[in-house]
C-alpha cells in the first residue's frame, strides 16, 4: 500500500530533531537509500516504507534525506538561501517554491 506525501515538491519543511528550514526538491514514497546509509545515518530507525524527503538546507550548500515522521510544515513565509534553488524552482509565491512551466 503506498501511502500518500504529506510534503510536496516546493513546499518550505521545518525539521522536527535538528531544527532547520529547507525546501522539498523530491519525494521518495518509501526509503530508496543502502541498507549501509540507513544503518549509519538513520539512528532513530524511522520506517523505510513511508515517504522520504530530498531537502534543500536553508543557509546551507548541501541537501538532506529525511524520513517524513522528522518534518513539520514552516508557517514562517519566508524564503530560504541555498545555491541549488535555481536548478529546481524559478519563482516563490504564496510560501511555496514552483517548477518552471507550473502555474501558482
Amino acid at each position: 500500500m503506498t501511502v500518500k506525501p504529506k510534503f510536496c515538491i516546493g513546499q518550505v519543511v521545518h525539521h522536527r530533531k535538528f531544527d532547520y528550514r529547507g525546501v522539498v526538491v523530491d519525494v521518495d514514497p518509501e526509503f530508496q537509500g543502502t541498507e549501509e546509509w540507513y544503518e549509519t545515518m538513520a539512528r532513530s530507525r524511522p520506517p523505510r516504507d513511508r515517504p522520504w524527503y530530498h531537502v534543500l538546507v536553508d543557509g546551507a550548500s548541501h541537501s538532506t534525506y529525511v524520513a517524513e515522521r522528522h518534518l513539520e510544515p514552516d508557517e514562517s513565509g519566508e524564503q530560504i538561501e541555498h545555491p541549488a534553488l535555481g536548478r529546481y524552482f524559478d519563482r516563490f509565491v504564496d510560501g511555496k517554491y514552483h517548477c518552471p512551466g507550473t502555474r501558482h
